[in-house]
């Protein structure tokens, strides 16, 4: 996704009313996180493929696992942060580390039609995923789920948060 925040909108669509089966903060994190190599890749000037090791199965794997250690370690940092949007949880680590698998693997599954440098099953050096999916309809569906995800926290986390408190 040129858009990063694109990835966001699956997220909060599935994050927000199932959020006693996802740590919605680490959905979030997890599903925006992998593209901090393009970042970094584009800062850095690097003579690196734009959508290298991290947007693969087995270097999205490593990601979520630190990315859960992380949070899990800082959850109290993170929590803060999610009490200003209202989205607070108390979490265990089992969850969290389930939740970062689904983002960063969602995020690798959004991306992998789009780019032909992608290798989402390294080692195997072939981009199976690639043009299975149109990219037109790729962003039509993350820019309806931004919109799905904006009204559900709208009415999950802001109008009725005591319905859904599932936590």
């Amino acid at each position: 996704m040129p858009f990063t925040p694109f990835h966001l909108g699956p997220a909060a669509t599935i994050g927000f009313p199932l959020r006693k089966y996802f740590d919605v903060v680490t959905l979030l994190i997890a599903s925006v996180i992998v593209d901090l190599e393009p970042l970094a890749v584009i800062m850095f000037n690097l003579n690196y493929p734009l959508h290298g090791f991290f947007h693969t199965f087995i270097g999205g794997s490593i990601m979520a696992i630190v990315l859960s250690i992380i949070i899990y370690r800082w959850n109290w940092f993170f929590q803060e942060i999610a009490k200003i949007f209202r989205i607070s949880q108390d979490s265990s680590f089992r969850k969290i580390i389930f939740t970062s698998f689904v983002g960063v693997y969602s995020h690798i599954l959004l991306d992998a039609p789009l780019y032909t440098d992608i290798r989402p099953f390294y080692p195997v050096m072939v981009n199976p995923l690639y043009g299975i999916v149109s990219a037109s309809t790729i962003y039509m569906f993350c820019e309806i789920t931004i919109l799905t995800g904006l009204l559900l926290y709208i009415i999950t986390v802001m109008l009725f948060p005591a319905v859904h408190e599932d936590i």
